[in-house]
C-alpha cells in the first residue's frame, strides 16, 4: 500500500495509538476494505454475522466494546482466510427506550407527547433520532469494526419495515396470530404491555403481609383472607379455600359480602392454588390482578374486575377509592378496613417485586386486550434445531436453559401502548368491530361494507423486528441476490441475557420463514464487570467508557462525567480511590487484547485497569521488536516472503514455537476460544520471539558468516510478518501500522487482505530444535538466576562450568555455546566427564552451583560465604515453614481422606520436594561452616 511505502520506514522510538488508529481506520472505510461482496472473491464461501442492533439511544459501553471486539476478530480473520464476509450494522429503533428520551426532551420544555399529538410526536422523535441517534456506530469504529457500513441498516428503514409487515400478516393469516384479552405486564409509567422478558423480578424486598377479615353474608361469622397488595381486595371475586381443610368446610359454597363495594363473593374450593398451611388457609382471589388468580378464575368461571386506568389510577369499578394513585390507595383501603373494625394485624413479609426493566416501575398485572403470537408451534422446530446439532450453542451449559425456556413457552405479546414503533397493520370496522389484517389498509370493512375504518393505534414490540433481523437486513421478502447468497449466516454472538429476548426469537422466525436456521453457531458471552465483580451501574459511578480508556482522561474528568451521570456519593468516593489520576491513553487495540483475554463463556468478565495498562505494555513491546528488527534488517537485502530453511538453531527454534502459536491462535478462534487464541499468540510475541529469539539473534548477526547472517535476517523478517499477521484480527492498528513498514514482495495491499497464517504451511514444527533451545535456555536462566542472586553486574564476566548429563544435552550445549556465552555473559566451558563437577566445592573456589534436568554446573568465584550463608537461612527456614504446613496438611485425616487425589498427591510432592532441597541447603550450609 502506497501509505506504508511513502513512510519512512524509520520507526518512531514509541507507539502512539493516537497518530495511528484514525489514520488508519480512515483508509481502510475509504478503500472500501470492509466490504462484502469484492469482485475477487466472488466464488469464495461467504461468513456472515450479524451485529446485534444496539439502541438508537445507545452510547458506546465496555459491553458493546467486548461485543464489538469478538465479532471483529471472527470477521477479521474469516477475510483474511479468504472469505467473502459480511459483518452486517444496523440500530434498533428500541421503541420504548426512544419514547423514554424524547418523552422527557419534551418534559424540559414543559410538553407531552399529548401535547404534539400522535403525528407530530413521530416526526420529533424521527428529527431526533437524525440530529442524535447512531452515535454508538460512530463510536464502535473507535474500537475498529470492520462491519460493512454501506449496508447499516436501522429497523425503521422502509424494507425493514416492509419485512415486519410482511411477517405479521403471514402469521396473521397463519393463525399464529391472534387477538385476545388475557392477563398481562402493565407498565403505568411508561403505559404499555410488558412481555414476560421486559420484567425483572425484584427479589429480597422487605414488604408486609396484611390480614383482613370478609364478614360472611348470612352473618355467620367472618373469613380472614392476606394480602401484600390491599388496594386489590377491590377487584375480588371469590375467596378460595382448600376442599379438604376441616377448618372452611362448614363455609363451602357459602358467600361474602365485599365492604366497599356492593358484590357478594363466592367461597370457592381449589386444591391448586390453596396451601391449608400457609396464612389463614384462605386465598383472595383476584383474577384480572394477579397470575395465579387469573388462572383459578378461568377454572372456575370467575368475573375479571379491573380496578386500574392505565396511569395506575383506580377506576370506578374501585368505589370509593376511584381515582386514586394505587399506592395511595393501597394505604387508603387499610385505614379504611382498620376503621370498619375488619383489620387483623401486619406482619413483615420478604417478597418479590416485578419492574419494568425501561422505566424501573413496579409492574401491574392487568387484564387487556393485545395482540399475540402463538409460540408452541414457532419453537418446536427451534428446539428441534438444535436437538439435531443444526445449531450450535457455546457455551454448551445454556443449551439446557434453551430447551426448559422452549419446552415452556407462553404466547407472545406483541403489542405495545406506544407511539414510536412499527404499526400493527390492522384496522378496526367502528361499525361491526371487524378486524382487517392486510399488508395496504383497505378502504371499506369486508364483512359489512362500511368505511368507518381506524388504523389500530398500537405498535409491535421491538422484538418482533429483531427477530427478522439476520434476513430482513439481506432484502426479505424480496428474493434477493444478498439473501440468496449470505443467508444462513455463521455465526451469532451476542450477551447471555438476550438468549430469549432475541435469539430464541430469530430462530423461530429463521425457520419459519426462510426454511432454515438463521445461522449454524450461537457464541454466547458473559456481562462485563468492574474489577470487584459488580455489574457497571452510573450510580455506583463504577462505570468504564472504552474511549476514556482508548483515550486517556483525568481523574477530575472521571468524576465529572460520573457526577452528570447521576453517580452516589458512594460512587463518586469508589471513583476517586480506584482511579485517582485517571486514565492514561492505552489505544484501542490494548483494549481489545484485555476483553479477548478473559473466557468469552465467563458469565462475569471483571474489567481489570492493570490488564490494559500490561496490554499497553505489550503493544510497546511488539512495537519496540519490530523497531529492532528493522533497524538490524537495514542494508540487507531481504523481503519477507516464503519460509526460509534454516539451520541455526534458533531459526529452527523461533519457527518451531511460532508455528505452535499459530495453530493455537486457529484453534482457539475457531472454537471460539478466543482467551486461548490470544495467550497463544501473547506468549510467543513476549517469551519467545521478544525475550528469548531476539537476543538469540544478535550473535548470529554480528556473526560476519554473510550466510548466517543472513538466513538469520530471513527468519527474523518472516518470523516477524508472520506474527503480525496472525495477531491482526486482535491487534489491527499497531498491526497495520508496522506490517506496511516491513520490506515485502507481492503483498497484498492491507494486512486485513493477507492470509491469515497456516500453521503447516509458514511454519515448520522442529521438536529436536526445541528440546536444544529448552537445554539452553534452562542453563542461561539458571547463570542469570545466580548472577541476580548475588548482585553479579551484567558486564562482570564468569566461567561457565558444565557436565550434560545425556548426549542430547551435549550436542545442544557444544552447537549453542556462543549463546549461552552472549545471553548469559560468560565463558562457556564443557567438562569431559563430571568428576569435578560430582563435588564442586572440592574443587571450584567460592562456586555457585546449579542443577538442571540434564545438565549442571558450578560458576566459581561468585560466593561471598558470609552472605551464602545468610541467604541459604532465610531459604531454609522458609522452607521448614512451608513442609511443617504441609506435613499438618498430609496428618488431617480428614483432608486426606475428602479431598480430590490429585490433590493429595500434589501435596505430598510438593512435601517431597521440599524435603529434599532441604537437605541439599543443609548440605551446603555444612560444607560454608566446614
Amino acid at each position: 500500500m502506497s501509505e506504508g511505502e511513502n513512510r519512512s520506514n524509520a520507526m518512531p522510538k514509541a507507539y502512539s495509538p493516537a497518530d495511528t488508529e484514525g489514520r488508519w481506520y480512515a483508509i481502510w472505510e475509504e478503500r472500501g476494505y470492509f466490504r462484502a461482496g469484492r469482485p475477487e472473491r466472488a466464488n469464495a464461501p461467504t461468513y456472515t454475522i450479524a451485529i446485534p442492533p444496539p439502541n438508537v439511544t445507545g452510547t458506546l459501553h465496555m459491553g458493546h466494546a467486548c461485543r464489538t471486539t469478538f465479532e471483529d476478530v471472527l470477521t477479521r480473520y474469516h477475510r483474511m482466510r479468504g472469505f467473502d464476509t459480511l459483518w452486517i450494522p444496523g440500530i434498533d429503533h428500541a421503541g420504548i427506550a426512544t419514547q423514554v428520551v424524547v418523552e422527557r426532551q419534551l418534559a424540559r420544555e414543559n410538553l407531552t407527547r399529548f401535547d404534539l399529538g400522535r403525528e407530530k410526536f413521530i416526526e420529533r422523535v424521527w428529527q431526533w433520532k437524525e440530529e442524535s441517534g447512531g452515535t454508538i456506530l460512530r463510536q464502535l469504529r473507535k474500537m475498529g469494526a470492520s462491519c460493512d457500513w454501506s449496508r447499516t441498516k436501522f429497523t425503521m428503514d422502509p424494507d425493514l419495515s416492509r419485512a415486519v409487515t410482511e411477517a405479521f400478516v403471514r402469521l396473521y393469516e397463519e393463525g399464529l396470530i391472534y387477538r385476545g384479552t388475557r392477563l398481562v405486564n402493565w407498565d403505568v409509567q411508561s403505559q404499555t404491555v410488558l412481555s414476560d422478558l421486559e420484567v425483572e423480578q425484584e427479589e429480597g424486598v422487605q414488604g408486609e403481609l396484611f390480614d383482613f377479615a370478609y364478614p360472611l353474608a348470612d352473618g355467620s361469622g367472618e373469613i380472614v383472607v392476606s394480602t401484600t397488595r390491599p388496594e386489590t381486595m377491590l377487584g375480588d371475586t371469590a375467596i378460595a379455600v382448600h376442599p379438604d381443610d376441616p377448618r372452611y368446610q362448614p363455609f363451602h359454597g357459602k358467600s361474602v359480602k365485599h365492604p366497599f363495594v356492593d358484590r357478594l363473593i363466592p367461597i370457592i374450593c381449589d386444591a391448586e392454588l390453596v396451601d391449608p398451611k400457609f396464612g389463614t388457609g384462605a386465598v383472595k382471589v383476584t383474577p384480572a390482578h394477579d397470575w395465579n388468580d387469573y388462572e383459578t378464575g378461568k377454572r372456575h368461571d370467575l368475573p375479571q374486575i379491573n380496578i386500574l386506568e392505565k396511569d395506575g389510577t383506580l377506576n370506578e369499578n374501585a368505589g370509593p377509592f376511584k381515582g386514586m394513585e394505587r399506592f395511595a390507595a393501597r394505604k387508603a383501603v387499610k385505614e379504611k378496613l382498620e376503621e370498619l373494625g375488619l383489620a387483623r394485624g401486619v406482619k413483615k413479609h420478604v417478597m418479590t417485586l416485578p419492574r419494568s426493566q425501561r422505566s424501573g416501575t413496579v409492574v401491574e398485572p392487568m387484564i387487556s386486550t393485545q395482540w399475540f403470537v402463538r409460540m408452541e408451534p414457532l419453537a418446536k422446530p427451534a428446539i428441534e434445531a438444535v436437538e439435531q446439532g443444526r445449531i450450535k450453542i457455546l457455551p454448551e451449559e445454556w443449551v439446557k436453559t434453551y430447551f426448559h425456556w422452549l419446552r415452556n413457552i407462553q404466547d407472545w405479546c406483541i403489542s405495545r401502548q406506544l407511539w414510536w414503533g412499527h404499526s400493527i397493520p390492522a384496522q378496526h370496522c367502528g361499525a361491526c368491530g371487524e378486524v382487517h389484517v392486510s399488508r395496504t389498509p383497505v378502504d371499506a370493512c369486508k364483512k359489512c361494507g362500511s368505511t368507518q375504518l381506524t388504523a389500530d393505534p398500537d405498535v409491535l414490540d421491538t422484538w418482533f423486528s429483531s427477530a427478522l433481523w439476520p434476513f430482513s437486513t439481506l432484502g426479505w421478502p424480496e428474493e434477493t441476490p444478498d439473501l440468496a447468497r449470505y443467508y444462513p449466516t455463521q455465526d451469532l454472538e451476542t450477551g447471555y441475557d438476550i438468549l430469549f429476548f432475541w435469539v430464541a426469537r430469530m430462530i423461530m422466525m429463521g425457520i419459519h420463514f426462510m426454511g432454515e436456521p438463521p445461522f449454524s453457531r450461537v457464541l454466547l458471552a458473559g456481562l462485563v464487570t468492574d474489577e470487584r465483580g459488580e455489574k457497571m451501574s452510573k450510580v455506583k459511578g463504577n462505570v468504564i467508557d472504552p474511549l476514556d480508556v482508548i483515550h486517556g482522561a483525568t481523574g477530575e474528568e472521571l468524576v465529572a462525567k460520573a457526577e452528570k451521570a447521576g453517580a452516589k456519593a458512594s460512587g463518586i468516593k469508589y471513583l476517586k480511590s480506584t482511579y485517582p489520576n485517571g486514565f492514561e491513553t492505552y489505544g484501542a487495540d490494548a483494549l481489545r487484547m484485555t476483553l479477548l483475554s478473559y473466557s468469552p463463556q465467563a458469565k462475569r468478565i471483571a474489567l481489570s485497569i492493570k490488564r490494559i495498562e500490561g496490554y499497553r505494555n505489550f503493544a510497546n513491546k511488539l512495537w519496540n521488536a519490530s523497531r529492532y528488527a528493522l533497524m538490524r534488517l537495514e542494508g540487507l537485502d531481504v523481503v519477507a516472503g516464503a519460509r526460509p530453511t534454516p539451520s541455526s538453531l534458533p531459526n529452527r527454534f523461533v519457527l518451531s514455537r511460532l508455528a505452535h502459536a499459530i495453530r493455537g491462535a486457529r484453534e482457539g478462534i475457531d472454537a471460539y476460544r478466543l482467551d486461548d487464541a490470544s495467550q497463544a499468540l501473547y506468549h510467543f510475541v513476549w517469551d519467545e520471539l521478544c525475550d528469548w529469539y531476539l537476543e538469540l539473534s544478535k550473535p548470529l548477526l554480528d556473526s560476519g558468516d554473510e550466510s548466517l547472517v543472513r538466513e538469520t535476517a530471513e527468519t527474523l523478517l518472516y518470523a516477524l510478518e508472520v506474527t503480525l499477521r496472525a495477531l491482526h484480527p486482535m491487534m489491527p492498528f499497531i498491526t497495520e501500522e508496522i506490517w506496511q513498514r516491513l520490506p515485502k514482495t507481492d503483498a497484498a495491499e492491507t494486512i486485513m487482505l493477507a492470509p491469515y497464517p497456516d500453521a503447516e504451511a509458514d511454519a515448520l514444527e522442529d521438536a529436536e530444535a526445541e528440546a536444544s533451545m529448552a537445554i539452553l535456555q534452562d542453563v542461561i536462566s539458571r547463570v542469570r538466576g545466580i548472577r541476580a542472586e548475588h548482585d553479579l553486574p551484567r558486564a562482570k564476566h564468569v566461567e561457565i562450568v558444565v557436565e550434560a548429563l545425556d548426549d542430547r544435552a551435549r550436542k545442544a550445549l557444544e552447537e549453542g555455546r556462543i549463546f549461552v556465552e552472549a545471553l548469559a555473559g560468560g565463558t562457556l566451558q564443557i567438562e569431559a566427564d563430571g568428576k569435578r563437577l560430582a563435588e564442586p566445592h572440592a574443587h571450584f573456589e567460592g562456586a555457585a552451583v546449579f542443577a538442571g534436568p540434564s545438565v549442571r554446573g558450578a560458576i566459581p568465584g561468585v560466593i561471598d560465604p558470609e552472605k551464602e550463608r545468610a541467604r541459604l537461612t532465610r531459604e531454609l527456614a522458609k522452607i521448614e515453614k512451608e513442609l511443617d504446613a504441609l506435613e499438618k496438611k498430609l496428618g488431617n485425616e480428614s483432608f486426606v481422606a475428602r479431598a480430590p487425589a490429585d490433590v493429595v498427591e500434589k501435596a505430598k510432592a510438593d512435601r517431597d520436594a521440599l524435603a529434599a532441597r532441604k537437605a541439599q541447603i543443609g548440605a551446603s550450609l555444612a560444607r560454608l561452616s566446614g
